[in-house]
């Protein structure tokens, strides 16, 4: 089986949307790791931007970052930034989001959220085009839209196409999260605590509160005594479940970070409504948009971080019956997606463009 995954990491001929003007575009939380890929993402998809609006934090102001060659300044975030603004991504938390994702929309701008204020707001679309790009509101209607956890977004490049062809009863997963997705920070702990270990020298985490060369430890989300489950675990299944459309939908799930710069890795076991031959999965998740297809058996070639990080597609494969279920209702696939872009920065993007092409 051809896999086909070099040379080119990006995609970047991917057409700009048909607004017929330029636009006033704001990044919130410019200077983070998400905020960087945006920046890329909107240059690399030629999104149609006539002034660009780095927003931060004001220790950030007065920084310089690159936008198609040429430095743009950062600006301290507060409300007259939005003033003109024609679609204002926010990748700052929760709390910012929260502040200013409002006051961005009531001043006419389409905000993209990355955080997880708004998901579950009955009245904000949690989105993934792909899957279900039919949320997305009418031309005229809402102005907010919800991008999705990473893990969800990564997850749920596989679970939709198969869901439309049989629903999806039950979801089991275990996820191997990359240091991405605890942001810039945590990438530069694990580079420099990989280095350390390896000089035989002490460090003393910073960032995260386990040592993370050469170890795993569960996510460091706050743990309900209630469920037992993270805040991380909590939001993919929630998540899931509005994205889908599946409000039943059974999901278990175990996130783990491993000491991978970026790309989430995820184990799913999948149980559908009847049975579903992998090979039919196969060919549906080959023809899927963003979806690659990485199933060679016979060369023990399946999706991994490394070949997933830099792409825009989620890379699927190791897709097999679950042979712990005798209905033949159940299969097990491993998913991988880089969680700066599919997982953040790429689906924001989509999201916009979706709204500003119509």
């Amino acid at each position: 089986m051809s896999l086909d995954l070099a040379p080119s990491p990006v995609r970047s001929d991917a057409p700009a949307p048909s607004s017929g003007r330029a636009l006033t575009v704001a990044i919130v939380g410019a200077t983070g790791a998400v905020g960087a890929e945006l920046i890329d993402q909107l240059e690399r998809r030629a999104f149609p931007v006539g002034e660009l609006r780095l927003l931060a934090s004001p220790r950030s102001a007065g920084r310089s970052l690159t936008f198609r060659g040429r430095p743009v300044a950062v600006q301290v975030l507060d409300d007259d930034a939005f003033d003109g603004v024609d679609v204002a991504f926010f990748s700052a938390g929760a709390g910012v989001s929260r502040r200013y994702g409002p006051v961005a929309a009531a001043r006419g701008a389409l905000v993209v959220d990355n955080s997880s204020a708004f998901r579950m707001d009955e009245a904000t679309p949690l989105v993934v085009p792909e899957v279900n790009g039919r949320d997305l509101p009418a031309e005229g209607a809402g102005r907010l839209v919800a991008n999705p956890n990473c893990v969800t977004a990564v997850a749920v490049m596989a679970l939709g196409p198969l869901h439309n062809e049989v629903p999806i009863r039950r979801v089991i997963a275990a996820t191997y999260q990359a240091a991405s997705g605890a942001g810039a920070a945590a990438m530069e702990e694990l580079r420099a605590s990989t280095a350390a270990y390896l000089d035989g020298r002490a460090f003393q985490p910073q960032v995260l509160k386990h040592p993370y060369a050469f170890n795993l430890f569960s996510h460091d989300a706050a743990v309900d005594p209630a469920t037992g489950y993270n805040g991380e675990e909590s939001k993919v299944m929630d998540e899931l479940r509005k994205i889908l459309g599946a409000p039943d939908l059974r999901v278990g799930i175990t996130c783990v970070r491993v000491p991978v710069l970026r790309a989430h890795a995820m184990a799913l076991t999948v149980e559908f409504a009847s049975p579903l031959a992998a090979e039919r999965a196969r060919e549906i998740l080959s023809t899927a948009p963003g979806v690659r297809l990485v199933d060679d058996v016979a060369a023990n070639h399946f999706p991994m971080p490394n070949e997933a990080s830099g792409r825009d597609e989620v890379l699927v494969g190791r897709i097999r019956p679950d042979t712990s279920d005798p209905t033949g209702c159940s299969l097990a696939l491993f998913v991988v997606g880089d969680q700066l872009l599919k997982g953040a920065a790429l689906n924001a993007i989509q999201i916009a463009e979706a709204m500003v092409g119509r």
